[in-house]
């Protein structure tokens, strides 16, 4: 039964953060790191103490973690930047919350010798023989230690300690993955045989000058050595335990949003009742349409939960190939149900979560086609844009004139052609769009304009049919695009103070385009009205680009296992390659600028994107690791390696070099994803580059020996293009089932003799489908439960065999 971990965290906001800069104020970011490992970094908010951040991720861990810890930076233009303190959650903190945790935490001071990370190799063993008694233990080595020094590295040496006797191992010079190889005893009396204590394996980093840095203990109680002579094995390294101080708030605090999910995932014959019932909802839909199984998962599920249940559906019938019938049979019900057409859609149902979900799913790679060419210009041009009377500042518009300041008529009409022009733009984009747009989208939304169209033929309502497919393009898949473009990965940053308040008002116009217009005027946004003209100009294009969205024939799904097609890029962007046929220049020189394209297919890179030139392409299913690399091997930061394997079995690696953190964690997921199917994957890998005949990480001279550091394939972040998952997709539906199986009973309990209430809308046959769909769920969910406890069972039968076994 395989395990997998989801760690979701919002970095919401800041507050009371202390003064770091001259000009009494502090410029921070965050930095979050799972086990010492950094796996995002927010945008810095320049002068503020009380920051905003909004930034959120999803963090896919197949073998678990132990912490997750926020660092709130200074950033500083010159120099390193500040500590301003942490907040370190432990694993089991944030299992306990079974709802996720959601509140204001202080932040901490940074103790060095908290701040340890890395693991050590060794084996423990008590010798009794006629020569006395003895502790022997042999170090072999560590891996992924702390930098303390300036290099980026560490002079490491091992200690072990018993009672008053100790013993050193040699130092290791300039590495963070030290092999020793060296044995050391300590001779006992004895008397200490009898007594408890602890065995404690120390590593430090040696110093010429002043005093060594700590870098982390292990302790293992004598008492296991009675019990098991030999203790060997890989153990992480521990800080040494310091209570933490939150300085009574004087640090200021975060306001976080984590949540865990772990889940044990059953063999995938366990989850075909489930998939069978989800499919003949939408291939053979009852008669009665609120009696299937889909209805009653619908009905059992939260409302804070239907935005995760509603892209778990998603995926599975992409999976399934059914993702049109899918959002059909849920946008059908929805309509039949709606009597007011200016109320369809309106509320959080499971079928406008869906759309959403789905047109994220299929249609982020073409949203990124129609608006990233505008939104790059928007946020190169950072133009001074305001229409509200009320919030125009004359003194930010020196900088558009070299006549001074402008007055308040100027500012708007200037802010009117600006906006004019930007909105003509993405609205030419979007009606140029129609061959763009992924057919199976096209299909759907057709789907939807001939449901409203039969459920509101009458005259007046014309325009329903053209809004019902508006409402979720423009205003739900758009807009907010416009709106926050890092959500979309649109852009790396979020927009600053003058760019966000055009991206705002850019996005009211494109909803009321959305809206064809009928709206305007009746807001409270009087000012708005400049831009009515071109927005009712641009009514009759739209509805035009609608007509052609869903002129389409029926295409037929394909069952796939991405949620991209192959031949799709999913990521694209200049990146620093190494020049490794150059081992002679220094590092700074051996980068040239290249511009990499990942498919699902291949990664491939030219000196530009123009499509004369000529190309390199690396196979995906050649792909065996795609990890970080160390800091020291280039004296380079952001730096990642894909090591591949051709097909006589010989290893080739290629280094880039990313722009900064974030760009390096989206590359590493994006590659991982595209070969988390690659059968040749390795276990190891080695974090520095072979140079001068060694590696710079471990010393090691010999090119082919093994990796000294674990590698991370399946450590991805979450977004639209996770691969799909069918089993792990399933038990998230298990799950919620198995949070509403009450209900279900009740359901099953129910007495069809009885009346249904006054004013109830339903019937006897009704109510008979309804309890026949509970029953099959029901049944579905107490057989899963079922088998997971007969699976957890067992593997705690094998684990405590494994404890038994000398």
């Amino acid at each position: 039964m395989a395990k997998n971990t989801s760690l979701y965290f919002r970095i919401v906001e800041g507050r009371s953060l202390p003064v770091k800069d001259v000009s009494g104020t502090s410029d921070p970011y965050c930095i979050v790191k799972v086990d010492n490992e950094v796996v995002a970094r927010t945008a810095t908010v320049w002068k503020n103490l009380n920051p905003f951040w909004g930034e959120e991720y999803t963090l896919h861990l197949p073998t678990g973690f132990h912490s997750l810890s926020f660092y709130v930076m200074d950033e500083d233009t010159i120099g390193h930047d500040d500590i301003i303190g942490k907040i370190s959650l432990s694993k089991d903190a944030i299992g306990a919350k079974v709802k996720g945790l959601d509140n204001w935490l202080n932040l901490t001071r940074v103790d060095p010798d908290e701040e340890v990370q890395g693991e050590i190799h060794f084996g423990l063993e008590l010798l009794k023989d006629a020569k006395g008694i003895g502790l022997r233990c042999h170090f072999i080595e560590a891996r992924d230690l702390a930098p303390r020094d300036i290099s980026g590295t560490s002079d490491p040496f091992a200690r072990i300690l018993f009672n008053n006797h100790s013993a050193e191992t040699s130092i290791i010079k300039k590495t963070r993955y030290p092999h020793w190889g060296e044995t050391l005893e300590l001779e006992l009396e004895t008397e200490e045989l009898s007594e408890g204590g602890t065995v404690t394996v120390e590593v430090w980093d040696w110093d010429m000058v002043g005093k060594n840095d700590f870098l982390g203990k292990v302790e293992i109680p004598f008492a296991c050595l009675h019990k098991t002579p030999l203790v060997q094995g890989w153990f992480r390294l521990l800080p040494l335990g310091n209570n933490e101080d939150d300085a009574g708030g004087k640090l200021g605090a975060l306001r976080l949003k984590v949540r865990l999910v772990e889940d044990h995932i059953l063999p995938s014959m366990y989850y075909q009742p489930l998939i069978d019932l989800l499919v003949q909802s939408v291939i053979s839909p009852a008669e009665v349409e609120d009696g299937s199984p889909l209805t009653m998962l619908e009905e059992v599920t939260t409302v804070e939960s239907r935005q995760d249940v509603a892209m778990t559906l998603v995926k599975i019938y992409l999976g399934q190939g059914l993702v049109v019938p899918f959002l059909d049979y849920l946008n059908t019900r929805e309509v039949n149900h709606t009597l007011d057409p200016n109320t369809l859609f309106r509320s959080n149902s499971l079928a406008s979560k869906a759309m959403e979900q789905f047109m994220k799913a299929v249609g982020m790679l073409y949203l990124h086609e129609v608006l990233k060419p505008i939104i790059n210009r928007i946020f190169e041009e950072k133009k001074y844009i305001e229409l509200d009377p009320c919030k125009i500042d004359l003194n930010r518009t020196r900088r558009i004139s070299f006549k001074g300041a402008l007055s308040e008529a100027e500012v708007r009409e200037s802010s009117v052609e600006m906006l004019q022009g930007y909105l003509s733009n993405i609205v030419e984009s979007i009606i140029g769009s129609v061959t763009q747009c992924p057919p199976v989208m096209r299909v759907a939304f057709k789907q939807l304009h001939k449901r409203v169209e039969e459920q509101f033929p009458k005259p007046e309502n014309e325009d329903v049919k053209y809004l019902a497919i508006s409402g979720f393009f423009f205003l739900r898949f758009l807009a907010p695009a416009i709106l926050t473009p890092k959500l979309f990965h649109l852009r790396d940053q979020h927009a600053d103070t003058r760019t966000s308040r055009t991206l705002l008002l850019l996005a009211k116009a494109v909803q009321s385009v959305g809206n064809l217009g009928l709206q305007l005027g009746h807001g409270k946004e009087l000012w708005m009205e400049p831009l009515h003209p071109i927005i009712l100009y641009s009514v009759a294009s739209v509805k035009d680009f609608l007509d052609k969205l869903i002129d389409i024939d029926s295409v037929s799904e394909v069952p796939q296992r991405a949620v991209f097609l192959p031949s799709v890029t999913v990521k694209e962007g200049y990146l620093q390659k190494h020049k490794a046929e150059s081992p002679q220049l220094l590092s700074r020189f051996s980068f040239k600028k290249r511009y990499f394209w990942l498919s699902s297919e291949t990664l491939s890179y030219a000196k530009t994107p123009d499509p004369w030139q000529v190309r390199s392409s690396i196979p995906i299913q050649c792909v065996c690791a795609v990890e970080r690399v160390d800091e020291n091997a280039f004296q380079q930061q952001h730096v990642l390696q894909v090591v591949t394997q051709d097909n006589d079995g010989q290893m080739h690696t290629i280094y880039t070099q990313c722009k900064n953190v974030n760009e390096l964690n989206q590359w590493l997921s994006a590659i991982r994803k595209a070969s988390i199917y690659n059968r040749r994957m390795l276990p190891s890998f080695h974090p520095g580059a072979y140079r001068s005949g060694k590696w710079t990480c471990c010393l090691q001279a010999d090119r082919a020996t093994s990796g000294c550091s674990r590698t991370h394939s399946a450590v991805t972040l979450g977004d639209w293009s996770d691969p799909l998952d069918p089993d792990a997709e399933t038990q998230t539906i298990y799950k919620q089932l198995l949070q509403g199986r009450d209900k279900l009973s009740i359901q099953v309990a129910s007495n069809l003799s009885l009346s249904p209430p006054d004013g109830a809308d339903c019937s006897v046959e009704l109510l008979k489908h309804r309890q026949a769909a509970a029953v099959r769920l029901l049944g579905v969910v107490l057989d899963l439960e079922q088998a997971h406890a007969t699976f957890q069972r067992q593997e705690r039968e094998e684990a405590g065999s494994l404890i038994l076994t000398p």
